[in-house]
């Protein structure tokens, strides 16, 4: 084993504290677990909290296949001005009145239901997003203003949770249920335009992140007072679960000639309901063996082929 390696390979559901970075949590996590590779999926800006899943060992090599394609989040939404980075760590830039029909919950609810479905949004200028090689957010630093070209999203639903004061402003806290790519901060700024108003983020947790909920996640906190790496790795998730595919069972002889990356019959796979069925052409298909997640594979004319390997396996099998 090399040095820094510990042996353990995983994926953790970790509840993000406000405050840090998402690459603060993974420097804790490697702290605790006497592990160097240890990645994330789906940065957390350090004023949001909540959802993040973390990759262990070989479970950093399964964070590029977990698409998360929906995501939940809570987010605050303060009116009465916009900021430069669209939330409450930016400078205003527009300030406008705020109507008191937005203290009404069925205006709100209204207004919300509007941008419910599919749209084009565009991107806060503070963001990652790459701009001629350069981050669209150290161009923003310098003046620069990036022209960002709108991305189509989705907003599966924006449920009203309560409409409240902050400091003296009236805010709106909400639920969302977006597609992957969608800036919750865009949304805000663009409620506050749609409501006559302006409006900028003032708290965001995220709440799901594909399968995994908060329930599934470990505090921060008691990651950091584990007195043994088992104590955390008791709360792993189920790799399968995560990434959402169908399951082929291994036997012994299987195992060994997927681990040389030799093609295995198709078999039959199962589905998240519990049936057995033929895998479809060109799926994905999670190998499983003695309760590890040991590949993930496709299906192709000759049965099932290497994607990726993880000749160790990933631990937290369910299925």
């Amino acid at each position: 084993m090399r040095r820094g390696e510990s042996g353990y390979n995983a994926l953790l559901g970790i509840d993000k504290p406000c405050g840090m970075t998402s690459h603060d949590v993974v420097n804790h996590v490697r702290r605790v677990l006497g592990e160097r590779r240890v990645g994330h999926a789906g940065t957390l800006d350090p004023a949001a909290s909540g959802v993040m899943v973390v990759g262990v060992g070989q479970g950093t090599r399964l964070m590029g296949l977990l698409t998360a394609e929906r995501k939940r989040y809570t987010a605050g939404i303060i009116f009465g001005c916009e900021t430069d980075t669209d939330d409450a760590d930016g400078a205003p830039t527009v300030a406008a009145e705020v109507p008191e029909r937005l203290g009404s919950e069925d205006v709100a609810r209204g207004i919300l239901a509007s941008f419910v479905g599919e749209q084009d949004q565009v991107p806060p200028a503070y963001s990652a997003i790459s701009v001629d090689g350069q981050r669209s957010y150290a161009l923003a630093r310098e003046g620069k203003a990036p022209e960002l070209a709108a991305r189509r999203i989705t907003v599966f639903s924006a449920e009203l949770v309560e409409i409240a004061s902050v400091e003296g402003q009236l805010s709106w806290v909400v639920d969302f249920d977006v597609s992957k790519g969608t800036y919750i901060r865009s949304l805000a700024r663009d409620i506050g335009r749609a409501a006559g108003s302006a409006a900028h983020l003032v708290a965001l947790r995220r709440t799901q992140s594909g399968s995994v909920g908060l329930d599934a996640c470990l505090a921060l906190d008691a990651v950091d007072a584990a007195q043994d790496p088992a104590e955390v790795l008791a709360h792993a998730l189920d790799p399968v679960a995560a990434l959402g595919a169908p399951v082929r069972l291994l036997s012994a002889q299987e195992a060994a000639d997927a681990a040389c990356g030799k093609v295995v019959a198709a078999g039959t796979v199962r589905v998240a309901d519990g049936t057995d069925r033929a895998p479809l052409p060109g799926e994905r298909v999670a190998m499983v063996f003695d309760q590890r997640l040991v590949g993930v594979w496709s299906c192709g004319r000759r049965g099932l082929a290497c994607e990726v390997n993880f000749p160790a396996g990933i631990t937290g099998v369910r299925a």
